[in-house]
């Protein structure tokens, strides 16, 4: 076994991958800076060590075999530099998981532009049911399992299930993520602008996603978002079989007869026309019903039976930051937790909360955190996607000072075009000192009964969560 050490670990995957390994056997290490749960948390219950901050002398200590290069990490950061000059032994995180755990397995990859945590999981837990034991990584803790990732069960004749970020690989290798995850079965949920710091249009992600599905080998499996254009065109030159998944007839994989309850969802599934039986999913919207129609086609590809998946659907468990209840408190105040970050997962997690506690006021706290909401590339989206909230708080923009005024996303304009459309908005970032307890402040002499508080951001939001609970629960006594 090997000595591992990772620059970056506390990264959703690399801390994932970093506890996986260290199950098998090898020695694991690392650093990081700004560490905070759950994956500060994850790594300390698997007494993963690691170091606060870069140093030289962190990778002194650790004498790694091989030293795992995160793709938040640049040239500059003092560790990589060590490890360049002394001829260290470099690997990305994509490749290792390729080497390590992917191996001779039968590698189901899911991509798109959202869904592809809940995605994954959902995979995962299906062949899990299923008694496959699967090995998968995801970019989050999904909560049939309470690991990001783990190997499969059957090393070399199993299936290793991997959301395929289209993210960039490292700094030396600049592919996306997925292009070195040898997909068999690959799922395609959307395809959306994104990541504007590393792709300059939608043309150059197309690129990317083409490169991914001609990947597939003759005898795999392409399933694609059937009601995205988009996805169809990239999807278009395939070698391997396609299979649509979607809400229209035309898809192999249709649902229909859409029923949301307080608990789930269920619907009718379809294949090719013929109607297979009812799935029942504790997910909520026609997004979500997305999301469980492509595993679906992929589980029945890893070779499940449709009743065995109707079986284990209802007990999946969604992953954290997922439409997460953090909790209920005093005068019925919910407060929920979700990751979304782009325009239109902002709209359909919003949607979805409305129509899951319908009748009840949306409360939404946004952070603009991501490379692409902290610019103005979504300037027109941000203002029509906040549609299920009446009251928007708008966290400070992350890091504003790498762009030029013009480029940085117009918090004011925004504001201003959310009141026109009768919303009440609150611009927490224009209060910098006191944030982000100016948004507990502002919100304790808010709420009213029954609100529903949506806190969204990839990031930390200033602990935010952590702060609203310690405020409802205090306000309560």
């Amino acid at each position: 076994m090997s000595s591992i050490y990772f620059i970056g670990i506390g990264g959703t995957a690399m801390a994932s991958v970093a506890v996986a390994l260290s199950h098998e056997g090898h020695a694991i290490s690392g650093s990081d800076t700004q560490l905070y749960p759950p994956m500060s948390t994850y790594l300390d219950e698997h007494n993963i060590r690691y170091f606060s901050g870069f140093s030289p002398k962190n990778l002194e200590h650790a004498t790694p075999d091989l030293v795992v290069v995160g793709n938040a990490i640049s040239r500059g950061n003092p560790e990589l530099e060590h490890a360049l000059d002394n001829h260290l032994e470099l690997i990305s995180m994509p490749e290792l998981v390729r080497t390590l755990l992917i191996g001779k397995n039968t590698s189901v990859v899911v991509a798109g532009t959202h869904g592809k945590t809940t995605t994954t999981s959902l995979v995962a837990w299906l062949l899990e049911h299923g008694g496959l034991k699967p090995g998968f990584l995801v970019g989050g803790i999904p909560e049939n399992f309470s690991m990001g990732c783990r190997p499969s069960g059957r090393v070399g004749e199993g299936f290793f299930v991997s959301e395929g970020d289209e993210y960039d690989t490292a700094f030396f290798d600049k592919r996306s993520k997925f292009l070195l995850y040898r997909p068999d079965i690959a799922i395609i949920n959307n395809i959306e602008f994104d990541h504007a710091d590393i792709f300059g249009s939608l043309e150059d992600i197309k690129r990317s996603f083409r490169l991914f599905v001609n990947l597939v080998p003759r005898n795999g499996t392409l399933i694609v978002n059937g009601d995205d254009p988009v996805a169809m065109e990239v999807a278009a030159k395939a070698f391997c079989t396609v299979e649509r998944f979607g809400l229209t007839s035309e898809a192999e994989w249709q649902a229909r007869n859409i029923f949301s309850g307080s608990e789930s969802s269920s619907f009718e599934l379809l294949y090719k026309g013929k109607a297979l039986g009812n799935l029942e999913v504790p997910l909520f919207g026609n997004y979500n019903i997305m999301n469980a129609l492509a595993a679906t086609a992929a589980a029945t590809h890893c070779g499940m039976h449709v009743d065995a998946i109707a079986k284990a659907m209802p007990l999946f468990l969604r992953p954290k930051r997922r439409m997460e209840l953090v909790g209920t408190f005093p005068r019925n105040i919910t407060l929920i937790e979700d990751f979304a970050h782009h325009p239109t997962a902002i709209r359909v997690t919003l949607e979805a909360i409305a129509e899951l506690y319908r009748g009840r006021r949306i409360v939404t706290c946004f952070e603009p955190r991501s490379n692409t909401t902290t610019r103005n590339i979504f300037q027109r989206e941000l203002s029509e996607c906040f549609g299920a909230a009446s009251i928007v708080v708008m966290g400070k923009v992350h890091r504003p000072e790498r762009y030029r005024p013009e480029e940085c996303l117009d918090t004011a304009r925004l504001k201003a075009e959310l009141q026109e459309q009768g919303k009440t908005v609150f611009l927490a970032g224009e209060e910098p000192e006191g944030y982000p307890g100016n948004i507990v402040s502002f919100l304790e002499a808010t709420l009213r009964e029954d609100d529903v508080v949506v806190v969204l951001s990839n990031g930390s939001f200033g602990n935010l969560k952590t702060l609203l609970t310690e405020s409802f629960q205090k306000n309560a006594e």
